[in-house]
């Protein structure tokens, strides 16, 4: 859930009484503005060394205006996951209108979040060390970023539905989670990636598509979709914001676990 508030001024241009279809709130472009300075803000001094007054300043808005939209820097944080999940699922859209193999369109989407991300990758590398601890709401696993969170596993599924794999309806709910972590693996990769153009990250992406789309493949086979979902119960218990169990069903101790009868 965005951190962002409503909107302090009636939308449109003032004396209008509807919103213009073309221009943004006035409410809308601060709130943007704000987000905007801050980002960069943060890469030039450092996201410790930044202050909301600063960044408020900056802005040419009051302190009070900049808390009004955004509760504290770490919702600041949250503010820019919402806005590349948003870009990514623009980017990854071309990739899902155009191809039906899984391989093809895992790896796609890996390429979009790489483009989209590509401009914020020394901000990530300041910020990272935050973002690592567990108890800060920037984790990606952290309830503050829920939003942000269904969104890309949201991305996974629809990779997996349009695709022509043959996926088992009760893992239907469970690969996407799973691709969606190995995406965040992809992503502490490229956090410390320093080839040029993160280039190792880019054929990370692509053959971790393929293992990726080979193992849905598999889980086809009635024998090893036990393991399929006791991999993601081990996820679901030790990582916050993970599911703990598949929609709809109690979570048992030992269900799921391999070998366990059909």
């Amino acid at each position: 859930m965005s951190a962002a508030k409503d909107s302090p001024q009636p939308p449109g241009s003032p004396g209008s009484a509807e919103p213009s279809s073309r221009t943004p709130a006035k409410s809308e472009q601060t709130r943007a503005l704000i987000l905007e300075t801050a980002m960069r803000l943060f890469r030039e001094r450092g996201y410790d060394r930044t202050t909301m007054r600063a960044i408020a300043q900056e802005a040419g808005v009051s302190v009070g205006n900049a808390y009004y939209y955004f509760a504290g820097k770490e919702h600041l944080i949250q503010g820019f996951y919402d806005q590349l999940a948003r870009e990514y699922q623009v980017a990854a859209r071309e990739v899902l209108d155009r191809e039906t193999d899984l391989e093809a369109r895992l790896a796609g989407v890996h390429r979009a979040w790489l483009d989209v991300a590509a401009p914020y990758h020394e901000f990530a590398v300041q910020f990272f060390k935050t973002a690592a601890d567990p108890n800060s709401p920037l984790s990606p696993f952290s309830p503050e970023s829920e939003h942000a969170r269904v969104q890309a596993i949201e991305v996974h599924r629809e990779v997996l539905a349009g695709s022509k794999a043959k996926v088992p309806e009760e893992l239907r709910d469970v690969l996407p989670e799973l691709m969606w972590l190995s995406q965040m693996g992809m992503v502490m990769y490229w956090i410390y990636d320093r080839t040029e153009g993160r280039e190792r990250t880019y054929r990370l992406a692509g053959r971790g598509a393929r293992l990726t789309a080979r193992g849905v493949a598999l889980s086809r086979f009635r024998v090893l979709r036990p393991l399929v979902r006791e991999v993601h119960d081990l996820f679901g218990d030790f990582l916050p914001g993970m599911t703990n169990a598949l929609p709809g069903q109690e979570k048992q101790d030992g269900k799921g676990a391999p070998g366990a009868p059909e």
